[in-house]
This record gives structure tokens, C-alpha cells and sequence, in this order.
């Protein structure tokens, strides 16, 4: 009577009145806006006030409080309130013991003895019971808001109902947007980076003058530099973000905290289950309690996860908004210390590992407490005994820190699979040069080759790992093993019974998590160490100098320099040696400057250092007003023509459509399936060489800036297009004729129109003047336009405004079904579409999903499956044997204050443990193995599918999907997989395990389980369908952040050039919010789904304690006590059933991606088994065409037709045509890149469409438009097969004109090219992709002409290289310049797909047909 009259009266009443004040606080600080009065609010209201009459002082006051935070929550905006939901929970539970005794006095006395303090205590309970329901539903959003986090249960309904949309996500909060996170630490980082630049200066100040240090110190001030930049950025983020992160430290404190209670709560209850006269409602209360505890800790962990999570999605926003403004301001010596893919890799991989580290920071030092904590409470129960637990643990440990040591040590496996995946990258962005050199097996060898020691050294890490699971999984029992061993070994009177076996049992098993998280917080905590060096790194890298440039304010005059270089000289690091020296410059406002000289003299550095891209050694620059800049390489956003030319301008359409004719863009946009409304892919994928050249320099006109630097941007078009575009924008009469413009050209022709010229040689200007002045001087200019202007006279090019590029143009141009295909889209459309792509995959859920399992299963075989599964079983029949033998050894009584045949007990409760740790050890090992066949066969399958599709195939499929295949996919088939399975059978095994176990004890809780079980499988059914939505969604808008991301590093220059740093600044916020507004649901679902799963298994925990009380007199304390505390363990094994089930189910999808290439159209067999084709086919190098013709694909028109021709041995033809009249299709033909639609093709008598594909592109030779070079040496990509000795290599790259550059290089061959040989000049590409046809010496020879991008010089000695070596072969020219094919044997003139002239060149121009015509415009005749 007095304890339910006090302490349960009093328990809620002082958790409300202890908490309400740091509850208001909470709410004070937050203010979301006020709620409307709602039926809800004022229902809440009412039954408290009946409540105030009804009940005693103590209740009044705490019901007048309650009301006062019910109104409080109201005008502050909390829609729904834990505090008072608790308080609710509390008061309820403490009411349920008087609820009996009252039911009990009221049967045994009758109800009219005292009916008013009845009627008032069944109403006041009635009532409790009404709040607490009212409390489980959200009131209304605040006014004038939309609801940001909705009830989780409505979104996970819809998305099991129908497939999400991005509508259907809750907005960001405001709090974590990329502009309020990184607007507040940018200013942190700044302040933080110039503190520690002063450390540096001071530094190195502190160094004497003059001296060098010793490699040793060099090396150490590097790391020192690293890891102090590391601190920096963990400093700066710990200030913004560290205060909110406190909040969660403080819940999982409180979790700790209730997590300890429970085994204290356990012992009270197997100590009620021995006293035989204790009153049955302690019983129940300890159960209740238990309950409760459970309950309260599963909050309080999710609420810190929630946090965690929070603080971890702010951080990654955070470090990606700093490294993409890094990335816009680095300068160009700190850019080519680190490639677009490793860039790109700090807001992938770097920020994933920072995420980690704040979710399991806090268990690096909670983890040492709380195993200090388990080992005190153990010593209290079983004495010194707990020291031999200690020992085991101080065993295991070191064991596992040595594995994981090993396993960082085998993390060489990335490296392999960075190696593999550059490689792919390159494979796949020079995959047509492949194709012509029919190069595919020996990079498909080289590929195999990372591959392979990526497997070894994954299976190594695998074995160890599996070590570390048994181990750790067996740590429980070896604990137990080790601490009841001792204990009933030292003295004969310790005796083992149900209290301390499974109070003990309980504490171990709290004792695991601890000892689990440790060594992967370390690793996580050592990883993000590693990951916050390179941020720190990077973000700390040098940045272009403001001063490089100086902005001089506008002023007119006749004779103010617009652009002023005076006595500069410039490098491209602060070491390397200078690429310009001694320049002065001044350009006059509204002149014309060309640049001239040979390639790699300097005139693209001569641009860049007007830019301030240089690093600047001596000297100033400066220039007046905006500056437009039109690059070498044309840089076009994945974006639509207008977006590329409108560059973030607002539209004047006559000024548009007047720039749009003066680059002759006009005939290229009706040719577009969309107009100027067309999406280019990514790098412009479908606009041709010239096209993309053009767009680039419309951006620039445009823009009406005052100065404009153009990189040669005539060098990609046709002549006749040139000089439209030097007519219609640069020159004298062009739309640019009011602005200064400095030119960077090869083209002679324009030269007499220029103010001034300037000969760079060798990084020097050697010579400035006018055209005529420079002539007069007889000097190198003299002799130089002497030499090529007859040449440049003789050029020529087709008659359309259109160039040619050697993609046709049905095949180069994306059709909109095509687009549809490939998921090119804008954010804003995928903001809206980016869920068609999920839905595809979500709404085929189980029969798809079943295939797929199946898919994987098989790949790994049956004789792996059934072992596996047997061996799980006998795991687990292990596990629940030795724990029913502990309760029997429990429930033996006690002679004489011992108990018999301790010794024999003891060896079977080990013989039993030892053989489950066996077990575990060999279900590790088989899944992994299994995974690894698994994933080499399917990594190998999807290798050779990809390498056998024919060259459509990637021009629809962006290579960024292709890249995430062999990525992101196999990774996940490699480790994901495995471990989900091996995580999801574990649990699921343990689960039947703890059901038999609690069924056992209590056949009646079947009663309880069922039902429970139903509820959950509802559950997880239900999330499951909705976290794979979500996930897909969130993966979908990823890819657009490393796109644009990727698209901003190659095009910094551009975009800084033009000042539009801002726009894509907030391009990229937006793109990196809409992908956290996609992640968030994920993770508060996730939380969701676990809190109600958790009750579930409190659920479980409730059940197994009241029916173990109410069956008191038929059960003993050992089977309740072995039910008891393995209930306890449920919670925590549904949870991991569905995160891992999750996983696997999230990532088996990528099973179905690596399978998908598997039904696309392949090319045909590369070699045919026993060809009876001679070694050296072909010896004469005749074609033969029969009736031949081609298609794009079926459907198309007719891209050649009826070609019939025959080109005899050494002959020398020039193909000549307008755009897309199959010039290139002919050539594709020859090489079989298209297969014929009818007819045949003969090279000496042989039908080509019967050999091996690589039979015949390895016996016939191009030299392509675009020069691809590979990383690698320069030997390799010369020879990659290792066909030809050292002395063949030299002979042609003298042929090439290269062996005196190759001969100065450091390594000579063995000099490693960059990525698409980044570190040679455009022109030096091109000759080495000559030495590679003079190495091969084919009898055939196809020259797409590909000397636009090289120098007249150049372009001569390739054109007599070519004439001298290749004299007794068959030589076919795609000619854009006639002048080249003028001595040809015979001119090929095709128009629509078909013949139309063909002849001697001066038969043709006799016969005044079309030739004639085309010559006549190029002022050849």
C-alpha cells in the first residue's frame, strides 16, 4: 500500500518536473512558428483539467504543468512531443500495479465498500490511457509552413503503395542547406588557411637562405604540412558542428546508462523466481521495469543515431561545397598534382569516411568505459573469476588489432582497383582507337591483370576477416568459458546458479557491442585521420594570385593599351622551368594581335598568362575591362546549345540569333533533333570537332566582352568555314571589329588583316610587327610565309558552312529516343524524372529480384551452397546446446555447498563452444570464397560484354554509367554482398534460435511470438520496398554532383575567364540539396523502421518475463533466466536482420546492372577458329566494294548505297564531299566499326564479313582525326603488345619527326604519358598516332585527315612522311583539305551515299563536274 501510494505516484511526477525546465530551454531555442488551436491540442487540454479534479495535489500540479507545455509546444511549432509522451508511457506503466491490487480488493470486498475512490481511479486511469494515445499522433504543421519531416510511417506507406517521386520527399530543412552550412564555415576555412600559410612562411624563413634541405627534412615538413592542414579543416568543422553532435553524445550517455540497469533488473527478477513466498506483483513490476528500461534505451539510441546522421549529412555538404570552391581557384601546379578522378574522389570517397567517423567517433572513448563498466559488474557477481574474463579480452583483442593491421597492410587492393578503374576510364573514352588498332585483348589483359591481384589480395583480407568474425562471435563464449571455469575451478564451494550464470550471461553480452565497435571506430577514426590529410591537403594547395592579373579600370584614348604583358616571365609551377621569357606586349584597344609559331612554342601559355593561369616569375600584367576566352579544346557543358552559348546571360534574341549566324551555327541547329534546344552529352558527345569549336566561340561572342583571347578556334573547322567565321566575328568587318582580340593561329591567310603579329620560338617573342613590316625584315617570319602560304592558298574544304567530323552525322547526333536512352537530362528535369529509372527497377520487385538471387547463387555453384547452409545449422545447434547445458548446470542442486561432476560439465560446455567457433569460422571463409568466384565471373563476363559491343553501343550509353558498372557495381558484388549475407544468415540463424530457446521455457509464448513475428515480417516488408526506393533515388541524384563536378575541373579556366564562378557555385549547392533531400528521408526512415522494430523485441522481452512469472511455481530459474536473457538480445538481432537484409537486397540490384550488357547487340568474333587467312594478308592492298551499302541502324536511311569500286594495289585515293555525304562511312566500312546492310567489301580477294574482326584491323592501318593517347609509357602506346623491338620503335618515330623530342625526355620510351596524353602537345599526339601507322606498315592505309589541329610545318612533314613511306601501299585520304590529294591517282566525290565523280583529279577538274566546283572555291583552279 505505501510503496504503490508513494514511489509509484511520485516516479513520473519528478521526471516531469526535474525535465520540464531543460524542455522549455530546448523549446525556447527552437522556434518552428505557432499552431493553430486543433481538436487535437484542445482534446489534449480538456482531459487534463478533468484530470486536476479528479486526482490528488501531487497529480494537480503535474497536470496544470503538463497543460502549460502542451501550450508552450503550440506557439513554439512541436508538432509531436516525446517529453509528454513519456511522461504518459511512465504513468500509465506505475498505475498498472495499483490497477490490480484495486481489481483484486474490489473481487474480494466488493466495489460499494468505497465506489467514489474507485469510480475516481478507474476514470483517472481511463483517462491516462486516452493521453497516452493522443500523444502517439502529430498535431498540424505551424501556419505558413509546409511539413518538413512528416510522419516517416506516411512516406514508407506511399512508397510500399507507389513508386517515390522526388515531389513526394520532404523539403531540407533550412539549417542543413548548402548555403546557410558552408556560408558559415567558408569564412572559419579562410581564416584558418591564412594562419596556417604564416606557419609555413615562417618556416621557411626560418631555412638560411640559400641552403637546400636534405630530401629526409623535405620529406617530413611535407607530412607535417598534411597533417596539419588535416587538424585544421577537424577543427573547423568540430566548431561548427561540434555543439549539436554534444546533444547526441548526451543520448547515448542516457542509453549507457538504461543499457546497465537492465542486467541489475534481471538479477532482482531470478532472485524473485527463487524466494518462494515473495509477493507475485514484484514480479510483475521487475518484468514491467525490464520492459521499460529496454524501451527508454532503444529512444535514446535512435535519437543519437538520428543526431549522428544529421551532423554527418552537414559535414559531407560542408566538405564538398569547400573542395568544389577549391577547385575553381586552384592554380594550374597544384592541378596536375591530382587528376578530374581523384578530385572527384574527395566528395565521394573522403566525405563517405568523415560521415563514418562521426557516427563512431564517440565509441572510441564510450567503448573503454563501457567494458570497465561490464568487467566491475561481473566482479561484483563472480569475484576474481571476472579477472580471467579480462585476460580473454586482453587475448582477442591484440588478435583483432593484429588482423586489422594485416588488412590495412592488403589495402594494396584499392590501389589495384584505382589501377583498374583509370584504365577502364581510358579504355572507354579511346574505345574507337581501340577498335581501329583491334587493340581490345591487350588492354582486356592489362585489365585482368589489376584484376587478378585485386582478387588475391581481397581473399587474403577475407580469410583474416573471417579470423576476426569467429573470433568475435565466439568472444561470448570464451568469456563465459573462461570466467565460470575459473570461478567453480578455485574452490569447490563456488557454485554456479541461475542468478550469476545468466545475470553474467546478460552482462557479456552488452560487454560485445563495446568490444565489437572499438576496433572499427579506431579504423573508421584512422581512415577519416587519412581522408581529413588529403582535404586538408588539397584545400590548402596553392591558389591562383589575384595580383597575377591586374584589373586596370576602363579608359578610352588612341593609344591606351587594353591588354599590357610588360618584360613577364612566366612558368606553369614555381620550380619547373619558364614557359614564356621576357614577353612584352601591349595590345591597342579594338586591334587585332595574331599569335604564330611552331607547336610548343608557347602561344596557348602566352593566353594563360593573360589570364593570371601562369604562374608569374617576374614582370606584370594587365588588362581593362571583361575578357571572353575561347579555349584550345572546346569545353561544353553537358547543358543545351543555348544554355552553352547564353553561358547564364539573359536572351536578346536578335543578338543571339546574329551570333548564331556569325559562327555558322544556323545550318548545324535545323540538322539537330532539337534545334538549339538540343541536350549536348557529356564533353559534347554528340556535336562534331568543328561544331563543338563553334559553340564554344559563340559563348565568347555573346558575352560582348571588352577583350577577347582566342586559342586558335579556327584550327578544328574547315578552311572555307574559317574564313566565314575570321570574316563574320574576328576580322576587320566581323562583329568583334570594335574589341581587342589576341588570336592564336595557324592559318596564314588571316595574317595580312592583323594590327600586329607575334612570333613566339621557344617561350620568346622573336619578332612583332605588321604583316608587311615582319615581311620587309626577311627574317624567320619571311622565310616561314614563304614556305606555307603556297600551301595555305591550296587549301580547300566542302562547300557547306558545315565541317566534318569522322563520326557521320546520323551516327554522331543523339535522336530523342536516343536521349530518352542514355538519360542525358538537366536537374531540372531530373528533379522531376530522376525516379522513372527507379521505378523500372522497383516495380518488377520480387520476380526480378528472385532471378537475380538465383543469378548469384548459380554463378557461385551448389556444391558452395549446401555446405554453407549445413554449416550455419550446425553453428547454431552448437550455440543452443551449450546454452541449455549452462541452464541445467544452473538448475543442478546443491550437496553440501557444491556441486557434482563440475569438471565433466565444464568440458562439454567447452567441446560445444569450440565447435560453434569452428563452425563460424568455416561458414566465413566458404561465403567469401564464394562471393570472390562469384564476382571475378561476373566482372569477367562483364569485361568481354563491353569490349564486344560495336561503336554505337557507347555512343548512346554515357561512359559515366559504363565507369559505375566496373566501379561502384563490382565493388559491391566484391565486398557488400558477402558480408550482407553473411551478417543477414548469422542473425537469422540466432533469431530461431532465441525463439526455440524462449518457446522452451514457455510454450505459450508462441502465442505472443506468432503474432509478433506477423507484425514485424509487416514491417520490414514495408521498409524494405520503401529503402530501396529511397536508395535508388538518392544514388540517382549523386551522379549529377560528379558530372557537373567533373565538368567544372576541366572547364575551371573557361569559367574563370568569364567570371561565372558564382553561378555554378550555386549550380553545384543545388545539386548537392537535392541529393541530401533524398538522403534524409533514407536515414529517418531507417530510424523509424528500428524504433518500431525494437518495440517488437521489447515486446518479446515483456512476454518472456510475464509468462516466466506467471508459470513461477513450474519453471526453474535456470530455463527462466536462459529465456530471459536471450529475449534481451532480440532487439539488437531484428535490427541487423534488416539492416543487413537491406544491404543485400539494396545491393544485389548490382548483380542485375552487371548482367544487363549481357543482351546488348555484340560485335561480331574477333578471330575465327581455323582461318585459313595467310600471315601476310594482305600483300597487294586491293578493295574491291560490290554493290555495297550501309546503315546507321535499321530503320535509318541509307548512309552509303550501290557502291560499286574497285581500288587497285599502291593506289592513292582522296575521298571528297559534304557533310554527311558517307565519306567517313566508307572508311567505317572498310574496318567493319558498321557491318554492311548489303553487299560485300574484298581487301585481295577475301570477303571481310567472313574473318575475324581483329584479323582484319590488325592488318590494316588509320591514322584518325582525333590523336588518343593512353596512360602509360610511350612505348606501350606505341607497341602494346610488345610486337617490335626498341630499334623499330626508334626508326619510326624518326620517321615521325619525334626522335629528337623522345630522345630529350627523361625516360625516353619509357616516359609516362598522363591521362589522354595530357603531358604532349596536341601536334606531338598526332605524330605519335603517325608512328604508330609506320610501325605497323599495312598494306592499306586510311587517313582521316587529321592534321586541323597541327601547324603548317607539321602538317608538311606528315604529309611527305606519308607520301615517302607509304608509296607502295594502298593510301585512302578522307580529305577536308583538297590541296593534300591534288597529286592522288584518283578523287572519289561522293554525294547522298553514293558515287557521284570519280577519276584523276585533273580529269575531273576537266570535266567541270562537282570537283571542279569544290576547287574552284578553294581557289585551287
Amino acid at each position: 500500500e505505501c510503496f504503490q501510494n508513494t514511489v509509484l505516484v511520485w516516479f513520473p511526477c519528478v521526471y516531469l518536473w526535474l525535465l520540464a525546465p531543460f524542455y522549455a530551454l530546448k523549446l525556447y531555442c527552437h522556434d518552428c512558428g505557432c499552431i493553430r488551436i486543433s481538436t487535437l491540442c484542445t482534446a489534449k487540454t480538456v482531459i487534463l483539467y478533468i484530470c486536476c479534479f479528479i486526482e490528488g495535489s501531487q497529480q494537480d500540479n503535474s497536470c496544470v504543468l503538463a497543460i502549460c507545455i502542451i501550450q508552450l509546444e503550440r506557439i513554439r511549432g512541436c508538432r509531436s512531443s516525446v517529453f509528454l509522451f513519456l511522461f504518459w508511457v511512465l504513468a500509465v506503466v506505475c498505475s498498472l500495479v495499483p490497477l490490480r491490487a484495486k481489481i483484486q480488493l474490489a473481487m474480494y470486498e466488493g466495489i460499494t465498500t468505497d465506489i467514489v475512490r474507485y469510480t475516481a481511479f478507474f476514470s483517472y486511469f481511463s483517462l491516462q490511457l486516452a493521453q497516452l494515445f493522443l500523444c502517439c499522433f502529430a498535431d498540424q504543421p505551424p501556419e505558413g509552413k509546409t511539413c518538413i519531416i512528416d510522419v516517416p510511417l506516411r512516406l514508407v506507406v506511399k512508397g510500399y503503395r507507389t513508386p517515390l517521386e522526388a515531389g513526394d520527399l520532404w523539403n531540407l530543412r533550412e539549417e542543413d542547406t548548402s548555403d546557410k552550412i558552408i556560408s558559415d564555415l567558408e569564412e572559419e576555412w579562410t581564416t584558418e588557411c591564412a594562419k596556417l600559410q604564416q606557419q609555413e612562411k615562417t618556416m621557411a624563413a626560418g631555412v638560411a637562405l640559400g641552403t637546400r634541405l636534405p630530401d629526409q627534412a623535405q620529406i617530413l615538413r611535407k607530412l607535417q604540412k598534411e597533417q596539419s592542414s588535416g587538424f585544421c579543416l577537424l577543427r573547423t568543422l568540430a566548431r561548427n558542428f561540434g555543439p549539436y553532435f554534444l546533444t547526441g553524445t548526451m543520448c547515448i550517455i542516457f542509453h549507457d546508462f538504461f543499457m546497465f540497469a537492465i542486467p541489475q533488473v534481471l538479477s532482482l527478477l531470478l532472485g524473485f523466481m527463487n524466494e518462494e513466498d515473495a509477493p507475485l506483483w514484484k514480479g510483475y513490476f521487475y518484468a514491467t521495469l525490464m520492459f521499460l528500461l529496454s524501451c527508454l534505451q532503444s529512444l535514446f539510441n535512435h535519437q543519437y543515431m538520428y543526431t549522428c546522421f544529421t551532423v554527418g549529412m552537414r559535414v559531407k555538404t560542408a566538405v564538398m561545397g569547400l573542395v568544389y570552391r577549391k577547385s575553381l581557384v586552384i592554380n594550374s601546379a597544384s592541378r596536375r598534382t591530382c587528376t578530374v578522378g581523384e578530385i572527384v574522389n574527395l566528395v565521394s570517397a573522403d566525405t563517405q569516411k568523415l560521415m563514418d567517423f562521426v557516427v563512431y567517433f564517440n565509441a572510441v572513448w564510450l567503448a573503454p568505459i563501457e567494458i570497465a563498466l561490464c568487467l566491475f559488474f561481473l566482479w561484483q557477481h563472480l569475484g576474481p573469476s571476472a579477472l580471467a574474463g579480462i585476460a580473454t579480452v586482453i587475448l582477442i583483442f591484440p588478435l583483432n588489432g593484429f588482423i586489422a593491421k594485416k588488412r590495412s597492410k592488403l589495402q594494396v587492393q584499392m590501389k589495384f582497383m584505382d589501377g583498374r578503374i583509370k584504365l577502364m576510364n581510358e579504355i572507354l573514352n579511346g574505345i574507337k582507337i581501340l577498335k581501329f588498332y583491334a587493340w581490345e585483348k591487350a588492354f582486356l589483359e592489362q585489365v585482368l591483370g589489376y584484376r587478378e591481384k585485386e582478387l588475391k589480395a581481397l581473399k587474403k583480407s577475407q580469410i583474416l576477416y573471417s579470423i576476426s568474425i569467429a573470433s568475435f562471435n565466439s568472444s561470448t563464449f570464451l568469456i563465459a568459458f573462461a570466467m565460470f571455469g575459473v570461478y567453480v575451478l578455485i574452490d569447490d564451494k563456488n557454485v554456479l546458479d541461475a542468478q550469476k550464470v545468466f545475470v553474467s550471461m546478460a552482462l557479456i553480452n552488452i560487454l560485445k557491442t563495446p568490444l565489437s565497435q572499438l576496433p572499427f571506430a579506431m579504423s573508421t577514426t584512422m581512415q577519416a585521420i587519412v581522408s581529413l590529410k588529403r582535404l586538408g591537403k588539397y584545400l590548402c594547395s596553392e591558389e591562383l594570385k589575384d595580383d597575377n592579373v591586374a584589373k586596370a579600370p576602363l579608359s578610352t584614348g588612341k593609344n591606351t593599351y587594353w591588354c599590357h604583358v610588360y618584360n613577364g616571365t612566366f612558368s606553369w609551377t614555381k620550380e619547373g622551368p619558364p614557359c614564356l621569357k621576357r614577353i612584352n606586349v601591349c595590345v591597342p584597344q579594338g586591334s587585332l594581335v595574331a599569335v604564330v609559331g611552331h607547336v610548343g612554342s608557347g602561344k596557348s601559355s602566352l593566353l594563360s598568362a593573360m589570364l593570371g593561369e601562369t604562374e608569374k616569375r617576374s614582370g606584370s600584367v594587365s588588362i581593362k575591362g571583361s575578357v571572353a576566352y575561347v579555349p584550345q579544346q572546346a569545353w561544353i557543358q553537358n547543358a543545351t546549345v543555348q544554355d552553352n552559348v547564353m553561358f547564364g546571360r539573359e536572351k536578346q534574341k536578335t543578338w543571339y540569333q546574329r551570333v548564331l549566324d556569325a559562327c555558322a551555327l544556323l545550318p548545324d541547329l535545323e540538322i539537330l533533333p532539337a534545334g538549339d534546344s538540343t541536350e549536348i552529352g557529356e564533353k559534347g558527345l554528340n556535336l562534331s570537332g568543328g561544331q563543338k569549336q563553334r559553340v564554344s566561340l559563340a559563348r565568347a561572342v555573346y558575352r560582348k566582352a571588352d577583350v577577347y583571347l582566342l586559342d586558335d578556334p579556327l584550327s578544328a573547322v574547315d578552311a572555307h568555314v574559317g574564313q566565314h567565321i575570321f570574316d563574320k566575328v574576328i576580322g576587320p568587318k566581323g562583329v568583334l571589329r570594335d574589341k581587342t582580340r589576341v588570336l592564336v593561329t595557324h592559318g596564314m591567310s588571316f595574317l595580312p588583316q592583323a594590327d600586329l603579329i607575334l612570333v613566339l620560338v621557344d617561350g620568346e617573342i622573336t619578332e612583332s610587327g605588321s604583316y608587311q613590316e615582319l615581311l620587309s625584315r626577311q627574317g624567320a617570319f619571311a622565310d616561314f610565309i614563304r614556305m606555307f602560304a603556297s600551301n595555305d592558298r591550296k587549301e580547300s574544304v566542302t562547300e557547306t558552312a558545315i565541317d566534318e567530323e569522322q563520326v557521320p552525322e546520323d551516327l554522331g547526333k543523339l535522336m530523342e529516343v536516343d536521349k530518352a536512352h542514355t538519360g542525358r537530362v538537366s536537374l531540372e528535369e531530373l528533379i522531376f524524372d530522376c525516379t522513372s529509372y527507379a521505378t523500372d527497377c522497383l516495380f518488377v520487385l520480387p520476380q526480378v529480384r528472385l532471378e537475380m538471387y538465383m543469378e548469384y547463387f548459380k554463378t557461385i555453384g551448389m556444391a558452395f551452397i549446401i555446405p554453407i547452409v549445413f554449416l550455419y545449422a550446425f553453428q547454431q545447434g552448437a550455440s543452443l546446446a551449450y546454452n541449455y547445458w549452462l541452464s541445467l548446470w544452473a538448475d543442478e542442486p546443491i550437496v553440501n555447498g557444491t556441486q557434482v561432476d563440475t569438471d565433466m560439465k565444464l568440458a562439454v560446455y567447452g567441446a560445444l563452444g569450440f565447435a560453434q567457433g569452428i563452425a563460424i569460422f568455416g561458414t566465413t571463409v566458404a561465403i567469401s570464397v564464394g562471393g570472390i568466384i562469384a564476382s571475378r565471373h561476373l566482372h569477367m563476363d562483364l569485361l568481354k560484354n563491353v569490349l564486344h559491343s560495336p561503336m554505337s553501343f557507347f555512343e548512346t550509353t554515357p561512359s559515366g554509367n559504363l565507369l559505375n558498372r566496373f566501379a561502384k557495381e563490382i565493388d559491391a558484388i566484391d565486398c557488400m554482398i558477402p558480408d550482407g549475407l553473411k551478417m543477414m544468415l548469422g542473425y537469422l540463424f540466432k533469431l530461431m534460435e532465441v525463439c526455440i530457446i524462449v518457446m522452451l521455457a514457455t510454450p505459450f509464448a508462441a502465442v505472443v511470438i506468432l503474432p509478433l513475428a506477423i507484425l514485424y515480417a509487416f514491417v520490414q516488408s514495408f521498409y524494405v520496398a520503401t529503402s530501396c526506393q529511397l536508395r535508388r533515388l538518392e544514388s540517382v541524384s549523386r551522379s549529377p554532383i560528379y558530372t557537373h563536378f567533373n565538368e567544372t575541373v576541366q572547364g575551371a579556366s573557361v569559367i574563370r575567364a568569364f567570371g561565372e564562378q558564382h553561378r555554378f557555385i550555386v549550380q553545384a549547392n543545388k545539386r548537392v540539396d537535392f541529393n541530401q533531400t533524398s538522403y534524409f528521408p533514407r536515414f529517418v526512415a531507417t530510424r523509424w523502421l528500428a524504433v518500431n522494430l525494437e518495440f517488437v523485441g521489447n515486446g518479446v522481452v515483456l512476454a518472456a518475463a510475464i509468462l516466466s512469472v506467471m508459470g513461477k511455481d513450474t519453471l526453474s530459474p535456470g530455463i527462466v533466466g536462459l529465456a530471459v536473457s536471450h529475449s534481451l538480445q532480440v532487439t539488437g538481432i531484428l535490427s541487423w536482420i534488416v539492416r543487413s537484409w537491406t544491404d543485400v537486397e539494396n545491393n544485389i540490384v548490382s548483380v542485375e546492372r552487371v548482367k544487363e550488357y549481357a543482351d546488348t547487340a555484340k560485335e561480331a568474333v574477333w578471330t575465327v577458329e581455323g582461318s585459313s587467312l595467310p600471315l601476310a594478308w594482305p600483300q597487294t592492298g586491293t578493295i574491291e566494294f560490290q554493290d555495297y551499302g550501309l546503315q546507321y541502324r535499321k530503320g535509318l536511311d541509307w548512309a552509303l548505297k550501290g557502291i560499286t569500286l574497285k581500288i587497285q594495289e599502291r593506289e592513292k585515293v582522296g575521298i571528297v564531299g559534304r557533310t554527311g555525304a558517307g565519306k567517313s562511312s566508307l572508311a567505317l566500312g572498310i574496318f567493319r566499326i558498321l557491318e554492311a546492310a548489303k553487299g560485300e567489301i574484298y581487301i585481295d580477294g577475301v570477303n571481310i564479313a567472313e574473318i575475324g574482326l581483329h584479323d582484319l584491323r590488325s592488318r590494316i592501318t588509320i591514322i584518325p582525326q582525333d590523336p588518343v593517347l593512353f596512360s602509360g609509357s610511350l612505348r606501350m602506346n606505341l607497341d602494346p603488345f610488345d610486337t617490335y623491338t626498341d630499334e623499330e620503335i626508334w626508326s619510326s618515330l624518326e620517321l615521325a619527326h619525334l626522335k629528337n623530342f623522345v630522345s630529350n625526355l627523361p625516360d625516353k620510351l619509357n616516359y609516362e604519358c598522363s591521362e589522354g596524353g595530357e603531358n604532349l602537345s596536341l601536334g606531338q599526339r598526332q605524330l605519335v598516332c603517325l608512328a604508330r601507322a609506320l610501325l605497323r606498315k599495312t598494306k592499306i592505309l586510311v587517313l582521316d585527315e587529321a592534321t586541323a589541329a597541327v601547324d603548317l610545318e607539321t602538317d608538311t612533314l606528315i604529309q611527305s612522311t606519308i607520301r615517302q613511306q607509304f608509296e607502295d601501299c594502298t593510301v585512302l585520304t578522307i580529305a577536308h583539305r583538297l590541296n593534300t590529294i591534288m597529286d592522288y591517282t584518283r578523287v572519289i566525290v561522293m554525294d547522298k551515299g553514293h558515287i557521284s565523280e570519280m577519276d584523276s583529279p585533273t580529269n575531273l577538274i576537266s570535266n567541270r563536274g562537282q570537283f571542279y566546283r569544290m576547287c574552284r572555291e578553294a581557289g585551287l583552279v
